[in-house]
């Protein structure tokens, strides 16, 4: 069994910073990308971030790019993702994912492992 744990999200003020961070554990785990999604209440939830370990490349939602940096260990199989000048429209429950296979689309179904989740709210 793989467990992601994440850690990080809080209450911060509109304009402010967060680092999040996400942690791989559990049996031999190689993961092809991991990532960031989020969920507003009442929303989809929705891509936010990824890395590709084959390759090193980031990706980013349109939405955030430019406020965001994903990074990672792949060794740790460990993701962060530092998020600037925040806003309350980013407010949502921010989730770590992992796909053990290629992912294509970074569509949330091609990713087979989830964290439980840590909740960003920025106040305005």
């Amino acid at each position: 069994q793989v467990q992601l744990v994440e850690s990080g999200g809080g209450l911060v003020q509109a304009g402010g910073s967060l680092r999040l961070s996400c942690a791989a554990s559990g049996r031999t785990f190689s993961s092809y990308a991991m990532g960031w999604f989020r969920q507003a209440p009442g929303k989809e939830r929705e891509f936010v971030a990824a890395i590709s370990w084959s390759g090193g490349g980031t990706y980013y939602a349109d939405s955030m790019k430019g406020r965001i940096t994903i990074s990672g260990d792949n060794a740790k199989n460990t993701v962060y993702l530092q998020m600037n000048s925040l806003n309350a429209e980013d407010t949502a429950v921010y989730y770590c994912a992992a796909s053990g296979t290629v992912v294509l689309y970074w569509a949330k179904n091609e990713f087979e492992y989830w964290g439980q989740g840590t909740q960003v709210t920025v106040s305005s």
